[in-house]
């Protein structure tokens, strides 16, 4: 099933005050879960479990809107992996019921590690455990962890439950997946997300270029969230209005032959199809196999010719018949 249809229902919760007061006990989870890769996965399943062994009814998933880094460190903060809407979709489908999205800003980033607790999980969630990864901080200049949660569990009445990532976090983390992306490796990047990296999006009117070439794609800006490296990759394209999923060769970059001035996008070409009419239409793009780096065309001809490899390539790549164009 594609991401772009919503595997299950999540209860979303974008400040404090609009969590219920009658929620009752719960099981929370916490992170930035950008991604929602294997190692997420992994701590939202031992969260359900350990739900499952107290008696409680709720597994909540706390997460952060903007980035903190994007508060405290803008020039150093990452290109996101998932919207918060997709972030919802995937940690539901991961095993959590509800999700708090909590706005960061300053002034929370300041709260001690105590505040944090008292205000988010205690009054707030009615916590009964908490499970997070070992690594785990939290609070004013990231001063708490697993042992301030230990504490704060004795007087607040709630367990914590550190989970080990073991695949390791040079694999089961949201760094790791953007240095794979960075270097057109998709591929490693779908290993340690547990699904191809998708980017969705809607569809722009571009230059149309490629109509006229016969090949047209459907065009998604990236709007600066990540992308693979510039590129030619084989992968699916799914509309978002009918769940399709469609075979494409999928270019990323700013079209160099053309001397592309315009900002990158992610544009699909859906195999053996110019009757789609996608304009303004949501899809999803996933990245199955990098084909080739971004090169610039001596003319049209040398161009057409590797877009037909191209998509020779990518139907060996999806495994799919070879058909004569």
């Amino acid at each position: 099933m594609s991401a772009v249809t919503k595997p299950r229902d999540a209860r979303v919760w974008r400040a404090l005050d609009e969590v219920p007061d009658d929620l009752g006990r719960t099981v929370v989870t916490i992170g930035n879960f950008d991604g929602v890769h294997l190692g997420h996965q992994h701590v939202v399943r031992r969260a359900r479990e350990v739900a499952d062994d107290l008696g409680v009814g709720h597994v909540v998933a706390v997460t952060f809107d903007p980035h903190p880094f994007a508060v405290l460190r803008p020039e150093h903060a990452p290109p996101t992996l998932t919207t918060v809407p997709t972030r919802v979709e995937l940690l539901a489908a991961a095993g959590v019921d509800d999700v708090l999205v909590v706005p960061f800003s300053r002034d929370i980033a300041a709260w001690t590690p105590e505040r944090f607790v008292e205000e988010i999980l205690v009054v707030t969630l009615r916590a009964r455990a908490v499970v997070v990864g070992a690594n785990f901080r939290f609070g004013n200049r990231a001063a708490g962890d697993v042992a301030t949660l230990r504490e704060q569990g004795a007087i607040h009445d709630f367990v914590t439950d550190p989970v080990a990532l073991d695949g390791g976090p040079q694999v089961w983390s949201s760094t790791y997946v953007r240095n794979c992306l960075a270097a057109g490796d998709v591929e490693g990047a779908a290993e340690a997300l547990g699904r191809p990296f998708t980017v969705r999006g809607t569809v722009s009117r571009g230059e149309q270029r490629g109509r006229e070439l016969g090949y047209p794609t459907a065009n998604v800006p990236t709007g600066g969230a990540a992308a693979p490296a510039d590129g030619v990759y084989a992968g699916w394209l799914t509309r978002g209005d009918t769940g399709e999923r469609l075979a494409a060769a999928i270019s990323v970059g700013t079209n160099p032959t053309f001397d592309g001035e315009r900002d990158r996008r992610v544009e699909a070409y859906v195999l053996d199809r110019t009757d789609l009419a996608l304009y303004g239409v949501e899809v999803e793009v996933a990245f199955v196999a990098h084909i080739r780096g971004m090169r610039r065309f001596d003319g049209v001809d040398p161009l057409l010719e590797a877009m037909a490899e191209d998509v020779v390539r990518t139907r060996s790549l999806l495994g799919l018949p070879s058909v004569d164009r």
